[in-house]
């Protein structure tokens, strides 16, 4: 059996074959403006939301990290400036009406555009509709779905003034298809597909595509700043059929992928990223 603590992701890994640095293999997206919300992670680990503002970069657009960490957002730049990318920080909570239009008038102030985004902020919850507490359920939906509209209704006006259209990634959850006592998120993230898919019907004649990404166990920096041990690790580990483990570069990659030129006929779908998790049901490890 693998040591788990040895599958820590590198800080930041050399690029796949086939990718270059900023501009070399640019998926259409260079000179293009993305905002990923929730683009910081403690240190220099790497995040779903770091990961896609990373790649995002390395393939030439300008991107907004916002978080409300500003120290996370300030790393993720550093990160992207290091590389020859560029990028800016800001500060906001996505939970508030006026700090999701002052990010989006930060971008085109910054910028002068907008085509992208990555809608990724979320919370967690456990306990199933007698357990969880009402102040709870509230919380979870409003970071979990309330953000994503809020962001959502002042970027796409700014996306079809400014770039006569562009693409949003909202970011679900394997919970939403597969619950487990996560009642509350679980519903928050369902909530998320049906808006994914909505705004896609609603948004599509304005030249926006709007698609969702469900990670199933990823390791992330506050998993691995939190409570995740060895043990936990190993489970998730084994969720997958593939016997690998998930981490923020993966969902990074999907995201920059459905926000690409190459994924110009995909608009109001949820692509999986679990190494198969959801094929075998929760607690059965292949084999």
């Amino acid at each position: 059996m693998s040591d788990p603590q040895s599958a820590r992701p590198l800080p930041n890994p050399p690029p796949l074959a086939g990718e270059g640095r900023v501009g070399v293999d640019d998926l259409g997206l260079a000179g293009k403006v993305a905002i990923v919300t929730g683009g910081g992670a403690p240190d220099d680990g790497i995040g779903n939301g770091r990961a896609a503002a990373i790649l995002l970069a390395r393939a030439g657009a300008r991107v907004l990290v916002v978080d409300i960490i500003r120290d996370a957002a300030e790393q993720t730049v550093a990160m992207i400036a290091a590389e020859g990318g560029e990028a800016a920080a800001f500060v906001a909570d996505v939970v508030g009406e006026q700090q999701c239009r002052a990010l989006v008038d930060a971008a085109l102030g910054r910028f002068g555009r907008l085509d992208l985004l990555d809608n990724n902020v979320g919370i967690g919850g456990r306990g199933s509709v007698v357990d969880t507490r009402v102040e709870d359920w509230r919380r979870i939906m409003q970071v979990n779905v309330d953000s994503m509209f809020l962001v959502s209704r002042v970027a796409i006006p700014a996306m079809i003034a400014t770039a006569g259209g562009g693409a949003i990634v909202n970011v679900s959850s394997i919970s939403a298809l597969r619950p487990r006592g996560l009642t509350a998120y679980s519903t928050s993230k369902g909530a998320v597909i049906a808006l994914t898919r909505a705004m896609a019907v609603d948004h599509g004649p304005d030249g926006i595509r709007v698609n969702c990404v469900a990670p199933g166990p990823i390791y992330t920096p506050r998993m691995y700043t939190g409570q995740m041990s060895p043990a936990g690790r190993e489970a998730r580990r084994l969720a997958s059929v593939l016997g690998i483990e998930g981490v923020g570069w993966d969902i990074g990659h999907a995201v920059r992928f459905l926000l690409s030129a190459q994924a110009r006929y995909i608009t109001g779908q949820t692509l999986v990223v679990d190494g198969g998790a959801t094929l075998v049901g929760p607690g059965r490890a292949p084999g």
